[in-house]
């Protein structure tokens, strides 16, 4: 009997190295092997059992074989918890630690990291880590990596400074893997200065130390730093894979939106894409809809589509960039035509696939809407009710406006009544003129826009008394408004000036960024013979 045992646990063995995975088939036959030999309660075979069915993708029957154990032991329970967690069953996991005679380090370690990459229940995470710890278990790299993480994700800044306070008393703080989870953390949570301070620390940092730096930098505004960052990584010879080039292509698309130039931003970008053609990233999902994200957002929409087009494998994700991409140019019946091919293909509109469209064609955008939620379930979203608004108020359909307002929940959303407000200056109506500008005299009240839209509609139509009370109104409250600058984009650099400078006098301008400080221009980024290989 124990030589039939120990033939059986080698071939269970085996069917465990298996590569890619086990075969279901291979770990049903020797389960059957196993119960026809009467061996099944053994505890050494029935552990090989269930960690079989765990790596071959059959976590239910790992779980049955488990509970069929007359004398579980600690190594049956770690076996047990790694199937549930492997088949996302992660309420049978927390029940089974639970119900654990003796927990270490490794049943909580994988209980929590599942938890962590469960991006609804990364909170759980966080208390579990509490309960780890008041069981007095030191946490290793491995916990603390999950739980920086779970911190990042829910934004748990002071629980993420509690972590980074024992890692330094463990003695972990230097480890690597804990330090691009702190990276993470800190950025996720805001904290850019911090992440800062602890990368300029770090004596090795890797392509997911960069990553990570870049990514928060780009989220908090700080485009150029993430861009001088990635030409940093480059010349020092880190490895560059597709994660890092995604985030430096969000970068670029984000510079669009700031002190950038779109022109300028699309360099970048173009330089950027030629660093993926020749590093072979071209098939990777994930930074071809980078690409296409960051041409739409340059206005090259020609470009997107043929990275479009190039993609082995179109996603829903996929069609959403391309989408929006044509909505916020303007072009909604080409927005609407991939719409209806994208629903040929098969795909189904979500909540993002409804947000792209700009108004222009204002009923079939009103048919969308309703769509939205008749069709297909999908409650609107305060993006969905600000395109649908910004249609209608560039139509002059306030009636419609009205309804539409009066029934959405998202009434404290700027965008919304900034939007209303823009085309009440448009079509000059005072009436829901007043009333964007009261919801955002609350929101924001030292925003001195909606002060000085309201007086130029009640101008406009002639209402010189109206608009004095509304100027009187702002300087009582001390809101004041700033004076404007202009841009000009001069060979040397961008510079800004303000009404009544002087620009044939050094002293009456200044410069925002000039070629000289900026990123490296596009040949020194991908003919960097480290960063090109």
């Amino acid at each position: 009997m124990a030589s039939t045992a120990a033939q059986l646990a080698g071939a269970v063995e085996a069917c465990i190295k298996r590569s890619p995975k086990p075969s279901r088939l291979h770990a049903k036959a020797a389960h059957a092997r196993a119960l026809a030999a009467g061996l099944a309660a053994d505890t050494f075979l029935a552990n090989r059992l269930v960690e079989l069915y765990s790596r071959s993708g059959l976590p239910c029957h790992a779980l049955r074989a488990f509970r069929s154990l007359p004398r579980p032991n600690e190594y049956s329970y770690n076996a047990a918890l790694s199937a549930a967690c492997r088949g996302g069953d992660l309420d049978a996991a927390r029940e089974l630690l639970g119900g654990m005679p003796r927990r270490n380090a490794v049943s909580w370690n994988t209980v929590i990291s599942a938890l962590a990459r469960s991006s609804d229940r990364a909170l759980e995470a966080v208390e579990m880590y509490g309960g780890m710890r008041a069981e007095g278990l030191l946490p290793t790299h491995f916990t603390l990596a999950s739980v920086l993480s779970a911190c990042g994700a829910v934004a748990a800044l002071e629980d993420g400074r509690r972590c980074h306070g024992t890692a330094v008393k463990v003695g972990l703080d230097a480890n690597q893997f804990v330090e691009n989870a702190l990276l993470g953390m800190y950025t996720k949570c805001g904290r850019v200065g911090d992440a800062v301070r602890l990368f300029d620390g770090m004596s090795r940092p890797n392509e997911v130390s960069f990553t990570a730096m870049m990514g928060g930098l780009a989220q908090t505004g700080s485009v150029d730093d993430a861009l001088r960052l990635f030409a940093r990584m480059c010349r020092s010879g880190v490895p560059v894979d597709p994660v890092s080039v995604s985030s430096v292509l969000g970068a670029c698309a984000q510079a669009c939106a700031g002190e950038y130039s779109i022109a300028r931003a699309f360099r970048l970008g173009q330089s950027v894409h030629a660093l993926v053609i020749t590093k072979g990233f071209g098939s990777d999902q994930h930074v071809g809809n980078s690409l296409i994200d960051m041409y739409a957002k340059c206005m090259k929409m020609d470009e997107a589509v043929k990275v479009f087009e190039s993609l082995p494998n179109i996603t829903i994700v996929s069609w959403n960039i391309l989408i929006t991409g044509f909505g916020h140019e303007g072009s909604c019946i080409k927005a609407m035509e991939l719409l209806n091919l994208m629903q040929e293909a098969g795909f189904e509109p979500n909540e993002v696939t409804y947000g792209c469209s700009h108004s222009g064609l204002v009923d079939k955008a009103m048919a969308f809407f309703n769509s939205m939620e008749n069709s297909y379930g999908i409650i609107p979203l305060a993006e969905h009710y600000t395109c649908l608004i910004d249609a209608l108020g560039r139509a002059g359909r306030f009636v419609e406006v009205e309804t539409l307002i009066h029934k959405m929940p998202c009434k404290d959303d700027h965008i919304i009544w900034e939007v209303l407000l823009a085309a009440c200056v448009v079509h000059h109506n005072a009436e829901l003129g007043k009333c964007a500008a009261e919801h955002l005299f609350r929101i924001d009240p030292k925003n001195p826009s909606p002060y000085v839209l309201l007086s130029n509609i009640y101008a406009s139509l002639g209402r010189h008394s109206d608009a004095s009370a509304v100027r009187a109104l702002m300087s009582s409250r001390g809101v004041v408004k700033g004076r404007g600058y202009s841009w000009i984009d001069q060979k040397d650099g961008v510079r800004a000036f303000m009404v009544a400078d002087d620009l044939g006098i050094d002293g009456g301008e200044f410069t925002m960024f000039s070629n000289e400080n900026s990123i490296p221009r596009a040949t020194e980024v991908y003919q960097d013979e480290n960063c090109v290989g």
